[in-house]
């Protein structure tokens, strides 16, 4: 069975167990949406940046393939995860910001791909990076959002806060590009550890800032995925030690990359839990993005997914099937015939059908604390 129609069923069953619970009772309509993050949500913003100063792949085919049928600069062959999310309120599919939308009352999206929590000049004068980054922090995405607030409030010709108490926000997934490029720099776990809680403190600062000086009322916090299980970290990453048995876990995956990405999601979970005290007027949600994809992982016979599921459906050669110097988009860089029937697209990011499977999660349920349908307040 193909993992679409998995998906699709376990929707439908879903959607008709909150339909008929909330029946006779008053649901918020989210008026509209605001992401920020990286690429795991963008929509475009990272070609608008990066392809007047570096070469740009995913903007070439077959990024697209399943759903749009041309490159849209979302990374993945089809939707993204906040394109699900969007559906579900009725909304369009939001655009990228600096696309320079002439109409953003019902949403706008602000994430960038390689975007971290920590401001990009941390990495720079640390020399975690050998090459100069892109300047779009979770604090420069903020600033965007607020240069562009009188304009979403004046097209709904309301005050900021009646506009904002009806619009959803979601602020992640941040911090995998801050560890990734630690982990490039050869640092150790126990460094690149000891640097979560300040990425983590940065987020729950911008959710903060979005429910205080903004007026932002319902907030969804993503956390990591299992970044060990990528492709491209299990490539670039590949331990050499006479020991390296013992640095994978049961699927394949890097123990300690994985590790990382855990502690991260704990100390984040826990911020939330601090934010939700501190505020108890706004709905913070905390969306796990760890747990879904390792079910697939571990279950793939369950969700029609081949069974080598390291793998990426696009790239070419090695043991997971990606290649630093060909990567997808490239020239002659094929992708496989049924992107549904793998985890990941390109090497680093998630097929539709995972994108999918997670949104579906984080709305229904298990995968969000609370889940967001089940969260919006009248």
């Amino acid at each position: 069975m193909a993992l679409t129609p998995v998906i699709f069923l376990l929707a439908l069953c879903l959607s008709s167990v909150v339909s008929s619970s909330s029946a006779g009772s008053p649901r918020l309509n989210f008026t509209s949406m605001f992401t920020l993050g990286d690429s795991y949500i963008d929509t475009g913003n990272f070609v608008i940046m990066a392809a007047p100063v570096i070469p740009v792949w995913i903007d070439k085919p077959p990024y697209g393939m399943t759903f749009f049928g041309r490159p849209t600069g979302r990374t993945s062959d089809g939707r993204a995860i906040i394109d699900f999310m969007a559906k579900a309120f009725g909304l369009p599919f939001l655009p990228a910001s600096l696309a320079n939308s002439s109409d953003v009352s019902r949403g706008v999206n602000f994430a960038v791909g390689g975007a971290t929590a920590i401001d990009v000049g941390f990495f720079e004068r640390n020399k975690l990076v050998p090459f100069k980054l892109l300047n779009n922090s979770l604090d420069v995405q903020l600033g965007w959002f607020e240069d562009l607030r009188p304009s979403i409030c004046n097209t709904t010709e309301r005050s900021c806060g009646e506009c904002f108490s009806k619009s959803l926000f979601v602020v992640g997934e941040f911090g995998v590009n801050d560890y990734t490029f630690h982990l490039m720099a050869n640092k150790t776990k126990s460094q690149v550890m000891a640097f979560v809680p300040k990425v983590v403190r940065t987020i729950a600062s911008a959710v903060e800032r979005l429910i205080v000086r903004d007026g932002a009322a319902h907030v969804v916090v993503p956390g990591n995925p299992p970044i060990g299980c990528s492709p491209a970290l299990l490539t670039l990453l590949r331990p050499r030690s006479p020991s390296a048995a013992a640095d994978y876990d049961r699927i394949g995956c890097l123990r300690g990359v994985n590790d990382v990405a855990r502690h991260h999601n704990a100390l984040l979970h826990a911020a939330v839990g601090g934010l939700r005290a501190k505020h108890p007027k706004a709905t913070i949600i905390f969306a796990d993005f760890y747990t879904p994809v390792r079910q697939i992982l571990e279950n793939p016979s369950q969700f029609g997914v081949v069974s080598d599921v390291l793998k990426a459906c696009c790239g070419t050669g090695g043991a997971y099937n990606w290649n630093a110097s060909a990567v997808c988009g490239m020239p002659g860089v094929a992708a496989c015939a049924n992107p549904s029937a793998y985890v990941n697209w390109d090497g680093v990011h998630f097929t539709e059908a995972v994108n999918r499977y997670v949104a579906e999660g984080w709305l229904y349920g298990p995968y969000a604390d609370p889940p967001i349908l089940k969260a919006m307040r009248p």
